[in-house]
Protein backbone atom coordinates (compact mmCIF):
# COMPACT_ATOMS: atom_id res chain seq x y z
CA UNK A 1 0.00 0.00 0.00
CA UNK A 2 2.70 2.34 1.15
CA UNK A 3 4.65 1.49 -2.45
CA UNK A 4 1.58 2.63 -4.44
CA UNK A 5 1.37 5.44 -2.16
CA UNK A 6 4.60 6.59 -3.42
CA UNK A 7 4.29 5.89 -6.56
CA UNK A 8 1.34 7.94 -7.03
CA UNK A 9 2.78 11.00 -5.14
CA UNK A 10 6.23 10.66 -7.66
CA UNK A 11 3.28 10.78 -10.59
CA UNK A 12 1.59 13.54 -9.60
CA UNK A 13 5.07 15.43 -8.88
CA UNK A 14 5.80 14.84 -12.16
CA UNK A 15 2.80 15.85 -13.87
CA UNK A 16 2.70 19.27 -11.80
CA UNK A 17 6.43 19.30 -12.27
CA UNK A 18 5.27 19.39 -17.28
CA UNK A 19 2.23 21.93 -16.31
CA UNK A 20 5.08 24.16 -14.18
CA UNK A 21 7.27 23.48 -17.25
CA UNK A 22 4.74 24.20 -19.62
CA UNK A 23 3.39 27.44 -18.18
CA UNK A 24 6.70 29.01 -18.36
CA UNK A 25 7.03 32.52 -20.26
CA UNK A 26 10.47 31.88 -21.39
CA UNK A 27 11.05 31.54 -25.25
CA UNK A 28 13.31 30.93 -27.89
CA UNK A 29 11.41 30.94 -30.58
CA UNK A 30 9.93 33.95 -32.50
CA UNK A 31 6.33 34.37 -32.28
CA UNK A 32 4.38 34.92 -35.88
CA UNK A 33 0.54 34.61 -36.59
CA UNK A 34 0.25 32.20 -33.36
CA UNK A 35 3.10 30.19 -34.23
CA UNK A 36 6.15 29.89 -32.36
CA UNK A 37 8.95 29.69 -35.23
CA UNK A 38 12.64 30.44 -36.82
CA UNK A 39 14.04 32.04 -39.13
CA UNK A 40 13.70 31.17 -42.39
CA UNK A 41 17.38 31.06 -43.04
CA UNK A 42 17.53 29.21 -40.06
CA UNK A 43 20.03 31.26 -38.46
CA UNK A 44 19.92 32.17 -34.76
CA UNK A 45 21.81 34.86 -32.67
CA UNK A 46 22.85 34.60 -29.09
CA UNK A 47 21.39 36.74 -26.18
CA UNK A 48 24.34 37.51 -23.94
CA UNK A 49 24.01 38.54 -20.01
CA UNK A 50 25.86 41.69 -19.69
CA UNK A 51 27.04 41.14 -15.92
CA UNK A 52 29.38 38.28 -17.48
CA UNK A 53 28.69 38.14 -21.26
CA UNK A 54 28.03 34.52 -20.95
CA UNK A 55 25.21 33.59 -23.36
CA UNK A 56 21.79 33.10 -21.97
CA UNK A 57 20.09 31.86 -25.23
CA UNK A 58 20.33 31.76 -28.95
CA UNK A 59 17.14 33.09 -31.13
CA UNK A 60 15.90 33.48 -34.54
CA UNK A 61 18.10 36.17 -36.97
CA UNK A 62 14.62 37.10 -38.71
CA UNK A 63 15.07 39.13 -41.98
CA UNK A 64 13.33 41.74 -44.02
CA UNK A 65 11.37 38.26 -45.94
CA UNK A 66 10.85 36.92 -42.73
CA UNK A 67 9.43 40.89 -41.28
CA UNK A 68 6.98 40.70 -44.68
CA UNK A 69 5.66 37.39 -43.32
CA UNK A 70 4.42 38.92 -40.03
CA UNK A 71 3.28 42.06 -41.65
CA UNK A 72 0.95 39.98 -43.70
CA UNK A 73 -0.16 37.93 -40.80
CA UNK A 74 -0.88 41.09 -38.83
CA UNK A 75 -3.08 42.79 -41.94
CA UNK A 76 -4.96 39.00 -42.49
CA UNK A 77 -5.82 39.43 -38.46
CA UNK A 78 -6.62 42.98 -38.77
CA UNK A 79 -9.36 42.32 -41.35
CA UNK A 80 -11.28 40.47 -38.31
CA UNK A 81 -9.66 42.17 -34.88
CA UNK A 82 -10.88 45.28 -36.13
CA UNK A 83 -14.63 43.90 -35.62
CA UNK A 84 -14.15 43.13 -32.35
CA UNK A 85 -16.00 45.33 -29.98
CA UNK A 86 -14.51 47.18 -26.82
CA UNK A 87 -15.72 45.18 -24.38
CA UNK A 88 -13.83 41.69 -25.79
CA UNK A 89 -10.40 44.04 -26.71
CA UNK A 90 -10.78 44.94 -23.12
CA UNK A 91 -11.45 41.24 -21.81
CA UNK A 92 -8.35 40.20 -23.71
CA UNK A 93 -5.99 42.93 -22.13
CA UNK A 94 -7.00 42.20 -18.69
CA UNK A 95 -6.56 38.65 -19.24
CA UNK A 96 -3.22 39.18 -19.91
CA UNK A 97 -2.56 41.73 -17.73
CA UNK A 98 -3.40 39.26 -14.95
CA UNK A 99 -1.36 36.81 -16.41
CA UNK A 100 1.20 38.87 -16.07
CA UNK A 101 1.00 39.87 -12.43
CA UNK A 102 1.07 36.30 -12.10
CA UNK A 103 4.00 35.57 -13.72
CA UNK A 104 5.68 38.63 -12.40
CA UNK A 105 8.58 36.87 -10.38
CA UNK A 106 9.65 34.83 -14.04
CA UNK A 107 9.32 38.18 -15.78
CA UNK A 108 11.74 39.86 -13.70
CA UNK A 109 13.74 37.54 -13.39
CA UNK A 110 14.57 36.99 -17.13
CA UNK A 111 14.87 40.51 -17.55
CA UNK A 112 17.45 40.76 -15.13
CA UNK A 113 19.35 38.35 -16.94
CA UNK A 114 19.47 39.78 -20.39
CA UNK A 115 18.86 43.24 -19.38
CA UNK A 116 21.58 43.38 -16.06
CA UNK A 117 19.60 45.33 -13.81
CA UNK A 118 19.09 43.98 -10.57
CA UNK A 119 15.90 42.17 -9.71
CA UNK A 120 14.46 44.80 -7.42
CA UNK A 121 14.67 47.23 -10.62
CA UNK A 122 12.84 44.55 -12.66
CA UNK A 123 10.61 43.69 -10.78
CA UNK A 124 9.29 47.80 -10.21
CA UNK A 125 9.61 47.95 -14.25
CA UNK A 126 7.09 44.76 -14.66
CA UNK A 127 4.73 46.63 -12.27
CA UNK A 128 4.84 49.77 -14.26
CA UNK A 129 4.78 47.52 -17.37
CA UNK A 130 1.78 45.76 -16.20
CA UNK A 131 0.30 49.08 -15.33
CA UNK A 132 -0.27 50.28 -18.75
CA UNK A 133 -1.91 46.67 -19.74
CA UNK A 134 -4.72 47.42 -16.99
CA UNK A 135 -5.11 50.70 -18.25
CA UNK A 136 -5.82 50.24 -21.56
CA UNK A 137 -8.02 47.54 -20.33
CA UNK A 138 -10.08 50.27 -19.12
CA UNK A 139 -9.55 52.84 -21.63
CA UNK A 140 -10.72 50.15 -24.38
CA UNK A 141 -14.06 51.01 -23.74
CA UNK A 142 -13.83 54.93 -23.52
CA UNK A 143 -12.86 55.30 -27.35
CA UNK A 144 -15.81 57.79 -27.98
CA UNK A 145 -16.65 59.53 -31.11
CA UNK A 146 -18.47 62.61 -31.24
CA UNK A 147 -21.96 63.99 -32.40
CA UNK A 148 -21.67 67.38 -34.00
CA UNK A 149 -24.32 69.90 -34.20
CA UNK A 150 -24.97 70.62 -37.66
CA UNK A 151 -24.94 74.13 -39.53
CA UNK A 152 -28.16 72.58 -42.04
CA UNK A 153 -31.11 71.19 -40.88
CA UNK A 154 -31.69 67.91 -42.45
CA UNK A 155 -28.24 66.79 -41.72
CA UNK A 156 -26.52 65.00 -39.00
CA UNK A 157 -22.84 65.26 -38.26
CA UNK A 158 -20.80 62.37 -36.78
CA UNK A 159 -16.86 61.70 -35.74
CA UNK A 160 -16.27 58.29 -35.20
CA UNK A 161 -12.85 56.91 -34.35
CA UNK A 162 -11.62 53.85 -35.81
CA UNK A 163 -8.54 51.65 -35.60
CA UNK A 164 -5.59 52.54 -37.91
CA UNK A 165 -4.48 49.21 -38.98
CA UNK A 166 -1.51 47.15 -38.66
CA UNK A 167 1.11 48.46 -35.87
CA UNK A 168 4.90 48.26 -35.80
CA UNK A 169 6.49 49.03 -32.30
CA UNK A 170 11.05 48.69 -32.40
CA UNK A 171 11.59 48.88 -28.97
CA UNK A 172 14.84 49.32 -26.63
CA UNK A 173 16.52 47.42 -24.19
CA UNK A 174 16.76 49.64 -21.23
CA UNK A 175 13.05 48.86 -20.55
CA UNK A 176 12.04 45.77 -22.64
CA UNK A 177 9.16 45.32 -20.88
CA UNK A 178 7.40 48.21 -20.12
CA UNK A 179 8.80 49.65 -23.70
CA UNK A 180 6.13 46.99 -25.41
CA UNK A 181 3.31 47.29 -23.03
CA UNK A 182 2.96 50.99 -22.85
CA UNK A 183 2.79 50.91 -26.79
CA UNK A 184 0.99 47.52 -27.35
CA UNK A 185 -1.61 48.50 -24.89
CA UNK A 186 -3.09 50.97 -26.78
CA UNK A 187 -2.79 49.98 -30.09
CA UNK A 188 -4.76 46.28 -28.93
CA UNK A 189 -6.96 49.05 -26.94
CA UNK A 190 -7.50 50.63 -30.04
CA UNK A 191 -8.33 47.48 -32.09
CA UNK A 192 -4.93 47.31 -34.06
CA UNK A 193 -2.68 44.24 -34.88
CA UNK A 194 0.73 44.39 -33.81
CA UNK A 195 4.57 43.27 -34.97
CA UNK A 196 7.44 43.77 -32.47
CA UNK A 197 10.69 43.85 -32.98
CA UNK A 198 12.80 44.17 -29.61
CA UNK A 199 15.87 45.39 -29.33
CA UNK A 200 18.67 42.17 -30.21
CA UNK A 201 20.14 42.86 -26.57
CA UNK A 202 16.97 42.14 -24.59
CA UNK A 203 14.34 40.06 -26.64
CA UNK A 204 13.35 36.91 -24.05
CA UNK A 205 11.66 40.09 -22.35
CA UNK A 206 9.01 40.55 -25.63
CA UNK A 207 8.72 36.43 -26.64
CA UNK A 208 7.83 35.99 -22.46
CA UNK A 209 4.94 38.84 -23.17
CA UNK A 210 4.20 37.32 -26.87
CA UNK A 211 3.77 33.93 -24.63
CA UNK A 212 1.53 35.05 -21.66
CA UNK A 213 -0.72 36.90 -24.41
CA UNK A 214 -1.09 33.53 -26.64
CA UNK A 215 -2.29 32.23 -23.13
CA UNK A 216 -4.67 35.19 -22.64
CA UNK A 217 -6.37 34.22 -26.03
CA UNK A 218 -5.37 36.61 -28.33
CA UNK A 219 -6.18 35.38 -31.71
CA UNK A 220 -3.10 34.31 -34.08
CA UNK A 221 -1.48 37.20 -35.67
CA UNK A 222 -2.35 39.67 -33.68
CA UNK A 223 -0.07 39.64 -31.64
CA UNK A 224 3.71 39.38 -33.64
CA UNK A 225 7.49 39.32 -32.04
CA UNK A 226 10.43 39.64 -34.35
CA UNK A 227 13.88 38.55 -33.41
CA UNK A 228 16.57 39.91 -35.07
CA UNK A 229 20.52 40.72 -34.88
CA UNK A 230 22.19 43.66 -35.20
CA UNK A 231 23.29 42.97 -38.51
CA UNK A 232 19.45 42.26 -39.91
CA UNK A 233 18.00 45.41 -37.41
CA UNK A 234 18.08 47.95 -40.26
CA UNK A 235 16.50 45.88 -42.95
CA UNK A 236 14.19 44.50 -41.08
CA UNK A 237 13.41 48.60 -39.94
CA UNK A 238 13.60 49.58 -43.37
CA UNK A 239 10.79 46.60 -44.07
CA UNK A 240 8.41 48.01 -41.02
CA UNK A 241 8.78 51.33 -42.49
CA UNK A 242 8.34 51.09 -46.15
CA UNK A 243 5.44 47.89 -45.90
CA UNK A 244 2.07 50.12 -46.78
CA UNK A 245 0.41 47.27 -45.08
CA UNK A 246 2.11 48.81 -42.08
CA UNK A 247 0.22 52.14 -40.58
CA UNK A 248 1.78 53.13 -37.94
CA UNK A 249 4.97 52.72 -36.19
CA UNK A 250 6.26 53.45 -32.72
CA UNK A 251 9.49 53.66 -31.74
CA UNK A 252 11.52 54.78 -28.65
CA UNK A 253 15.27 54.74 -28.79
CA UNK A 254 18.14 57.68 -30.36
CA UNK A 255 17.28 60.65 -31.76
CA UNK A 256 19.57 59.84 -34.75
CA UNK A 257 17.53 56.63 -35.33
CA UNK A 258 14.45 58.01 -35.19
CA UNK A 259 15.14 61.08 -38.03
CA UNK A 260 15.77 57.69 -39.97
CA UNK A 261 13.02 55.97 -39.68
CA UNK A 262 10.39 59.36 -39.49
CA UNK A 263 12.38 59.35 -43.38
CA UNK A 264 11.94 56.08 -43.90
CA UNK A 265 8.06 56.21 -43.38
CA UNK A 266 7.38 59.10 -45.25
CA UNK A 267 6.36 57.25 -48.44
CA UNK A 268 3.64 55.59 -47.09
CA UNK A 269 2.80 58.58 -44.38
CA UNK A 270 2.60 56.20 -41.83
CA UNK A 271 1.17 57.40 -38.37
CA UNK A 272 4.35 57.87 -35.98
CA UNK A 273 5.18 58.12 -32.58
CA UNK A 274 8.56 58.72 -31.37
CA UNK A 275 10.08 59.12 -28.02
CA UNK A 276 13.81 59.95 -28.77
CA UNK A 277 16.56 61.14 -27.03
CA UNK A 278 16.83 63.56 -24.19
CA UNK A 279 19.06 65.43 -21.93
CA UNK A 280 16.94 66.09 -18.32
CA UNK A 281 17.93 69.08 -16.69
CA UNK A 282 17.98 68.97 -12.85
CA UNK A 283 17.59 72.14 -11.02
CA UNK A 284 17.81 72.42 -7.01
CA UNK A 285 16.85 76.50 -6.75
CA UNK A 286 17.78 78.23 -3.38
CA UNK A 287 14.83 77.89 -1.06
CA UNK A 288 14.49 73.80 -2.57
CA UNK A 289 14.37 71.19 0.73
CA UNK A 290 18.18 69.51 -0.42
CA UNK A 291 17.93 66.40 1.33
CA UNK A 292 14.44 65.76 -0.91
CA UNK A 293 16.31 66.91 -4.09
CA UNK A 294 18.91 64.70 -3.30
CA UNK A 295 16.84 61.79 -2.78
CA UNK A 296 14.95 62.44 -6.13
CA UNK A 297 18.63 63.13 -7.68
CA UNK A 298 19.57 59.33 -6.62
CA UNK A 299 16.42 57.68 -7.96
CA UNK A 300 16.79 59.85 -11.54
CA UNK A 301 20.01 59.91 -12.36
CA UNK A 302 21.10 55.87 -11.15
CA UNK A 303 17.81 53.85 -12.04
CA UNK A 304 18.77 51.66 -14.22
CA UNK A 305 22.79 52.30 -13.96
CA UNK A 306 22.07 55.94 -16.17
CA UNK A 307 20.68 54.09 -18.69
CA UNK A 308 17.13 55.86 -18.64
CA UNK A 309 16.07 58.19 -21.49
CA UNK A 310 14.23 60.27 -18.64
CA UNK A 311 17.26 60.22 -16.65
CA UNK A 312 18.50 63.81 -14.83
CA UNK A 313 21.57 64.59 -17.03
CA UNK A 314 22.92 68.09 -16.35
CA UNK A 315 22.79 68.94 -12.38
CA UNK A 316 22.41 72.47 -12.48
CA UNK A 317 22.82 73.48 -8.13
CA UNK A 318 22.51 77.11 -7.01
CA UNK A 319 25.73 78.05 -5.24
CA UNK A 320 23.68 78.79 -1.62
CA UNK A 321 23.69 75.14 -1.24
CA UNK A 322 25.83 73.76 -3.90
CA UNK A 323 28.33 72.53 -1.41
CA UNK A 324 25.85 70.76 0.94
CA UNK A 325 24.51 68.92 -1.81
CA UNK A 326 27.46 67.74 -3.25
CA UNK A 327 28.26 66.23 -0.11
CA UNK A 328 24.87 64.77 0.81
CA UNK A 329 24.81 63.33 -2.86
CA UNK A 330 28.09 61.28 -2.67
CA UNK A 331 27.50 59.88 0.78
CA UNK A 332 23.76 58.69 -0.30
CA UNK A 333 25.87 57.25 -3.53
CA UNK A 334 28.08 55.86 -1.34
CA UNK A 335 25.75 54.48 1.59
CA UNK A 336 22.47 53.10 -1.07
CA UNK A 337 24.36 52.16 -4.41
CA UNK A 338 25.44 48.73 -4.55
CA UNK A 339 26.85 47.31 -7.38
CA UNK A 340 26.78 43.92 -8.93
CA UNK A 341 25.07 40.94 -10.67
CA UNK A 342 21.46 42.14 -10.34
CA UNK A 343 20.23 38.78 -9.84
CA UNK A 344 22.62 38.41 -5.84
CA UNK A 345 20.48 39.73 -2.82
CA UNK A 346 22.43 43.34 -1.99
CA UNK A 347 22.96 44.51 -4.99
CA UNK A 348 20.98 47.55 -5.98
CA UNK A 349 22.34 47.93 -9.60
CA UNK A 350 24.11 46.31 -12.67
CA UNK A 351 26.15 46.92 -15.51
CA UNK A 352 25.84 48.90 -18.74
CA UNK A 353 24.46 46.84 -21.81
CA UNK A 354 27.29 46.57 -23.57
CA UNK A 355 30.64 47.17 -24.49
CA UNK A 356 29.88 50.01 -26.74
CA UNK A 357 27.94 51.20 -24.31
CA UNK A 358 30.71 51.26 -21.63
CA UNK A 359 33.23 52.89 -23.90
CA UNK A 360 30.97 55.94 -24.83
CA UNK A 361 30.57 56.48 -20.87
CA UNK A 362 34.52 55.85 -20.29
CA UNK A 363 35.38 58.43 -23.45
CA UNK A 364 32.71 60.97 -22.13
CA UNK A 365 34.50 60.90 -18.74
CA UNK A 366 38.20 60.48 -19.84
CA UNK A 367 37.86 63.41 -22.09
CA UNK A 368 36.10 65.55 -19.08
CA UNK A 369 39.50 64.66 -16.99
CA UNK A 370 41.63 65.50 -19.64
CA UNK A 371 40.50 68.91 -20.00
CA UNK A 372 40.23 69.68 -16.28
CA UNK A 373 37.36 68.81 -14.55
CA UNK A 374 36.64 67.18 -10.88
CA UNK A 375 36.52 63.26 -10.43
CA UNK A 376 34.45 63.31 -6.41
CA UNK A 377 34.01 59.44 -6.83
CA UNK A 378 33.96 56.67 -9.80
CA UNK A 379 35.26 57.31 -13.44
CA UNK A 380 36.31 54.40 -14.39
CA UNK A 381 34.94 50.86 -15.09
CA UNK A 382 34.90 48.15 -12.30
CA UNK A 383 36.74 45.69 -13.96
CA UNK A 384 36.85 43.31 -10.37
CA UNK A 385 32.66 42.97 -10.81
CA UNK A 386 32.85 42.14 -14.36
CA UNK A 387 34.12 43.68 -17.73
CA UNK A 388 30.56 46.16 -17.88
CA UNK A 389 30.59 47.26 -14.82
CA UNK A 390 31.02 51.17 -14.52
CA UNK A 391 31.09 52.99 -10.65
CA UNK A 392 28.69 55.87 -9.86
CA UNK A 393 30.57 58.75 -11.00
CA UNK A 394 30.17 62.44 -9.66
CA UNK A 395 31.80 65.32 -11.79
CA UNK A 396 32.10 69.11 -11.22
CA UNK A 397 34.14 71.98 -12.61
CA UNK A 398 33.03 70.79 -16.86
CA UNK A 399 33.30 73.44 -19.50
CA UNK A 400 31.50 73.82 -22.71
CA UNK A 401 34.47 72.13 -24.29
CA UNK A 402 34.29 69.05 -22.70
CA UNK A 403 32.04 66.33 -24.40
CA UNK A 404 30.40 65.73 -22.09
CA UNK A 405 28.67 68.96 -21.04
CA UNK A 406 26.27 68.23 -23.90
CA UNK A 407 25.38 64.95 -24.55
CA UNK A 408 23.12 62.55 -22.91
CA UNK A 409 25.59 59.85 -20.93
CA UNK A 410 23.40 56.52 -20.84
CA UNK A 411 25.14 55.80 -17.70
CA UNK A 412 26.06 56.09 -13.93
CA UNK A 413 27.59 59.94 -14.56
CA UNK A 414 26.20 62.49 -12.63
CA UNK A 415 27.75 66.09 -13.92
CA UNK A 416 27.06 68.81 -11.36
CA UNK A 417 26.85 73.05 -12.43
CA UNK A 418 26.47 75.98 -10.02
CA UNK A 419 24.15 78.62 -10.88
CA UNK A 420 22.54 81.93 -9.06
CA UNK A 421 20.45 83.54 -11.70
CA UNK A 422 16.96 81.94 -11.98
CA UNK A 423 16.82 82.88 -15.93
CA UNK A 424 20.26 82.31 -16.12
CA UNK A 425 19.94 78.68 -15.02
CA UNK A 426 16.41 78.08 -17.47
CA UNK A 427 18.61 79.51 -20.42
CA UNK A 428 21.10 76.90 -20.03
CA UNK A 429 18.48 74.13 -19.11
CA UNK A 430 17.12 74.91 -22.65
CA UNK A 431 20.29 75.35 -25.00
CA UNK A 432 19.99 71.83 -26.41
CA UNK A 433 17.95 70.65 -29.63
CA UNK A 434 15.84 67.75 -27.02
CA UNK A 435 13.41 68.25 -24.65
CA UNK A 436 11.90 64.94 -22.97
CA UNK A 437 12.12 65.75 -19.36
CA UNK A 438 13.04 67.97 -16.73
CA UNK A 439 13.42 68.27 -12.96
CA UNK A 440 13.31 71.26 -10.66
CA UNK A 441 13.36 71.81 -6.81
CA UNK A 442 11.64 74.90 -5.35
CA UNK A 443 9.36 75.59 -1.93
CA UNK A 444 8.58 79.37 -3.83
CA UNK A 445 5.42 78.45 -5.25
CA UNK A 446 5.68 81.65 -7.80
CA UNK A 447 9.06 80.27 -8.78
CA UNK A 448 7.25 76.85 -9.60
CA UNK A 449 4.80 77.90 -12.16
CA UNK A 450 7.10 80.15 -13.55
CA UNK A 451 9.72 77.57 -14.27
CA UNK A 452 7.39 75.20 -14.97
CA UNK A 453 6.41 77.02 -17.97
CA UNK A 454 9.94 78.29 -19.41
CA UNK A 455 11.56 74.85 -19.24
CA UNK A 456 11.16 73.62 -22.57
CA UNK A 457 10.44 69.61 -22.49
CA UNK A 458 7.26 67.73 -22.50
CA UNK A 459 7.14 66.67 -19.09
CA UNK A 460 8.56 67.77 -15.62
CA UNK A 461 9.07 66.33 -12.00
CA UNK A 462 8.72 69.52 -9.23
CA UNK A 463 10.24 68.35 -5.91
CA UNK A 464 10.02 64.69 -7.45
CA UNK A 465 13.03 62.12 -9.33
CA UNK A 466 10.79 59.62 -10.66
CA UNK A 467 7.76 61.16 -12.76
CA UNK A 468 6.55 58.22 -15.05
CA UNK A 469 2.73 56.22 -14.56
CA UNK A 470 0.25 55.48 -17.10
CA UNK A 471 -2.00 57.70 -16.25
CA UNK A 472 0.09 60.41 -17.55
CA UNK A 473 0.86 61.54 -20.62
CA UNK A 474 4.78 60.55 -21.87
CA UNK A 475 7.02 62.30 -24.62
CA UNK A 476 8.92 65.30 -25.65
CA UNK A 477 9.57 68.58 -27.83
CA UNK A 478 12.01 69.35 -29.82
CA UNK A 479 13.97 66.83 -31.22
CA UNK A 480 12.93 64.64 -28.57
CA UNK A 481 9.69 63.06 -30.58
CA UNK A 482 6.24 63.43 -31.71
CA UNK A 483 3.22 61.90 -29.71
CA UNK A 484 2.72 60.80 -26.42
CA UNK A 485 2.10 57.59 -25.07
CA UNK A 486 0.17 55.83 -21.90
CA UNK A 487 -2.83 58.14 -20.17
CA UNK A 488 -6.00 58.41 -22.43
CA UNK A 489 -4.17 60.62 -25.35
CA UNK A 490 -1.95 57.12 -25.67
CA UNK A 491 -4.80 55.60 -27.86
CA UNK A 492 -5.21 58.45 -29.98
CA UNK A 493 -1.62 57.58 -31.93
CA UNK A 494 -3.61 54.48 -33.31
CA UNK A 495 -6.82 55.60 -34.06
CA UNK A 496 -8.46 57.26 -37.33
CA UNK A 497 -11.03 59.75 -36.71
CA UNK A 498 -13.94 59.50 -39.45
CA UNK A 499 -16.82 62.02 -40.30
CA UNK A 500 -19.63 61.12 -40.84
CA UNK A 501 -22.36 63.70 -42.84
CA UNK A 502 -25.76 62.35 -43.13
CA UNK A 503 -28.05 64.07 -45.30
CA UNK A 504 -31.48 64.58 -46.09
CA UNK A 505 -32.66 63.65 -42.39
CA UNK A 506 -36.36 64.07 -41.76
CA UNK A 507 -36.83 65.37 -38.62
Amino acid sequence: MLSRINLLQATLFKSSELILRSMSTKRKCAFVDGKWVGAASGKTFPVMNPVDCSIIENVPDMDAADTKEAINAAHKAFQTFRKTTAKERSDLLRSWYNLMVKHSEELAEIMTKENGKSLDESRAEIRYGNSFVEWFAEEARRINGEVLQSPVKNRELLLIKQPVGVSAFITPWNFPHAMITRKAGAALAAGCTCVIKPSEDTPLSALALASLAEEAGFPAGVINVLTTSTENSVAVGQELCSNPKVRALSFTGSTAVGKTLYKQCADTMKRLSLELGGNAPYIVFESADVNLAVSGAIASKFRNSGQTCISANRFFIHSKIYDEFVCKFMTKIESEIQMGDGSKKGNTHGPLIKSSQLKIVSDLVNDAKAKGATVHCGGKPLTELGPLFYAPTVITDVTKSMEIYAKEIFGPVAVIHKFDDEDDVIQRANETPVGLAGYFFSRDISQIFRVARNLEVGMIGVNEGLISCAEAAFGGVKESGIGREGSSHGIDEYVNIKYLCIGNVNH
